[in-house]
């Protein structure tokens, strides 16, 4: 069979542009020992994915030029070398960028479809949801009465944030948003109780009208004057977990720090990043409770879905410039 694949041809300076990358047609390999052959439904981009496509050192080896690249799938098994896998079955893995992937059994995971559409293990209950969940819980340490600010709160991750804080208790939730239309799909739909368009104003000052009384945890996933905001507004004890900071991924020069960390002595505020890799043991515990709420709808979620391989870097592109609403998804 025939397969398209996307290739990182070279790396990006700046802005990922079209020219450096390309989908290109390979035969499908057929499955070793140990291995199965899956025809992908659904594909994820991620923010992440644009630091992998430059070769600084990182938490995650670079793409390779010349190679396909990578990302979260949800597909279905076509041929099947390994044991405890057959055709039929639906697998969660990381060969995504193709229309069909040979892979080691042992990266994938079974999901059922019945329990849930198969595109929401790539979002609300897959890696995104998770590092919402771990993010607010375990890493900016949320406790019952905080008040949250989110950044990024439209999109897969900050939206969830966001809600949990609500289940979970917090007196307050303020998000920021790209678009007028998101800040009411903020307050209307997903509970939050105050939201604004960082593009209206100064994002310190809309923030400070936004919550008068301060933040005690902030989930970071813009950085730049959102960071610095929320740090003029850090109450006492405040937290800060950085998930991502995608106001500067494509920059050229070094972006400058928060003018203000200074702050940070006198609220004794802690800043402190994480990787979701570092919290696949809280697995059984989110589905469990973030299923439950999936469910029976305490929890909503948006997915954007693009269709088609062939718009896959589109796609990709398309969330670094804001363009979805919940999680970006490539529909096969």
């Amino acid at each position: 069979m025939i397969n398209r694949e996307w290739h990182l041809l070279s790396r990006p300076v700046g802005w990922p542009k079209p020219e450096d990358f390309a989908l290109v047609e390979t035969e499908t390999r057929a499955p070793a020992e140990g291995q199965v052959l899956v025809r992908n439904k659904y594909l994820s981009v991620d923010p992440y994915m644009r630091g992998r496509m430059s070769a600084a050192k990182s938490y995650v080896a670079p793409f390779e030029l010349g190679k396909v690249m990578q990302g979260g799938a949800v597909g279905e098994v076509v041929e099947s070398n390994a044991e405890g896998f057959a055709p039929g079955d639906h697998v969660l893995h990381f060969g995504g960028w193709r229309e069909y992937a040979t892979i080691d059994a042992k990266g994938a995971v079974k999901v059922d479809p019945d329990l849930a559409p198969l595109s929401t293990y790539l979002g609300v209950l897959g890696m995104t949801g998770l590092t919402a969940y771990a993010g607010l819980l375990r890493t900016a340490s949320f406790k019952e009465g905080d008040s949250v600010f989110v950044s990024g709160a439209a999109g897969a991750v900050g939206s969830q944030v966001g809600q949990i804080a609500k289940l979970k208790g917090a007196s307050r939730v303020i998000g920021s948003a790209g678009s007028d239309e998101k800040v009411k799909l903020l307050v209307e739909e997903y509970g939050f109780d105050a939201a604004f368009n960082y593009k209206n104003g100064p994002v310190g000052q809309q923030l400070r009208e936004a919550a008068p009384d301060g933040v005690d945890v902030y989930f970071d996933n813009v950085g730049g004057d959102h960071l610095e905001a929320a740090i003029g507004s850090l109450n006492e004890r405040g937290r800060i977990a950085i998930c991502g900071m995608i106001s500067v991924y494509n920059n050229t020069e070094p972006a400058p720090g928060p003018k203000n960390l200074g702050r940070l002595i006198q609220t004794r505020g802690r800043i402190e990043g994480f990787l979701v890799g570092d919290h696949y043991d809280l697995q059984p515990r989110f589905v469990q409770e973030v299923g439950a709420w999936v469910a029976s709808g305490a929890l909503k979620y948006r997915e954007t879905v693009v269709e088609g391989i062939e718009n896959n870097l589109e796609a990709f592109l398309g969330q670094l410039r804001g363009d979805n609403t919940g999680k970006m998804i490539v529909k096969l």
